[in-house]
């Protein structure tokens, strides 16, 4: 297991995703079935959608969010892996 991108202290969960993505490719890594893992809910698809785009197929999430749906039902559509723990590692 190796971290290959960090996305954090954004307040976008989208430009945190972005950051990551592109400090992966920085360093030339190979995201075909890497798998993101986040602190945070993905209430929306758009995550789920942009990383699959950059070769990601597997997500680790807490999930809490009333639409968690949207994202679980994109995984299923695209066969990826979606691991909801239910639990949130950093407390604030």
């Amino acid at each position: 297991m190796q971290l290959i991108g960090k996305g954090c202290g954004q307040t976008s969960r989208v430009d945190a995703l972005r950051h990551a993505l592109e400090k992966a490719r920085q360093f030339n890594f190979d995201l075909k079935d890497a798998v993101l893992a986040s602190d945070a809910f993905f209430p929306f698809d758009d995550c789920v959608k942009i990383a699959h785009e950059a070769g990601i197929s597997a997500f680790i999430q807490p999930g809490g969010s009333k639409r968690d749906n949207d994202s679980i039902e994109y995984c299923r559509q695209n066969n990826l892996v979606m691991i909801i723990t239910g639990l949130r590692q950093f407390k604030h």
